[in-house]
């Protein structure tokens, strides 16, 4: 999910005095809106780099695969079983340190995810704060423009989800890629990784959404 820059401390809203002014609530609510859009930005960084690797995995083992085959070929012909050997060692170390390096971007993942925990939490922290001090009605004014503050809630909630899903699909593949010999099969996977079903456009939107409506974009 590309994304550009975002708007400087110093973007004035409809109606409010400028952002750099913001405190309390909104202050707090508007930072965790540029987490979002750096967490995602970092995320995206590590699927490409990740998309990469896991190609590297399923060329590896078809190629270790045919040269299993071919090992089994040339049983008992000696002139090159022994170049045949340091191949597929070669391909096997070569393997498992992509295998390794995989590993290390879904655990990077996995602490952004863990970060946008966090975030989730913190909005509905805002929730109560405000509950206890307007009431069960909440605040009646917006902190930036039209959204209640429970929509900020809602949007993380959403983002969350959507990212803890991926996350789970990224780790199903990692576990998968290395021992799948079908071709068909290791195309979904690659494919899978690549376009991130649970990360679609819906995602996109609400990031757009809170983006533009804590003043980080234009109107």
């Amino acid at each position: 999910m590309e994304g550009g820059g975002l708007q400087g401390s110093e973007t004035t809203t409809p109606g409010r005095k400028s952002q750099s002014a913001v405190t309390g609530s909104a202050r707090k609510v508007k930072d965790n809106a540029a987490d979002w859009h750096n967490l995602i930005l970092k995320w995206d960084r590590l699927n490409d780099e990740g998309s990469t690797m896991a190609n590297k995995i399923v060329n590896l083992g078809f190629n270790k695969s045919s040269q299993k085959e071919m090992q089994v070929m040339m049983a008992g012909q000696d002139t090159s079983a022994s170049s045949n050997s340091e191949n597929a060692f070669e391909n096997s170390r070569e393997l498992e340190e992509e295998c390794d390096k995989l590993l290390s971007v879904v655990d990077k993942m996995t602490h952004i995810v863990s970060k946008m925990e966090k975030l989730v939490s913190f909005e509905k922290g805002i929730i109560d704060l405000e509950t206890f001090q307007y009431g069960t009605g909440g605040r009646q004014t917006p902190l930036f423009q039209t959204w209640p503050t429970s929509q900020f809630a809602d949007v993380s909630n959403k983002l969350y989800e959507a990212y803890k899903q991926e996350l789970t699909l990224k780790r199903a593949i990692l576990q998968e890629l290395a021992h799948t010999t079908n071709p068909d099969l290791s195309m979904v996977y690659l494919s899978c990784w690549l376009y991130q079903p649970y990360t679609d456009d819906r995602a996109k939107l609400l990031l757009e959404g809170l983006l533009l409506e804590t003043g980080h974009r234009p109107i």
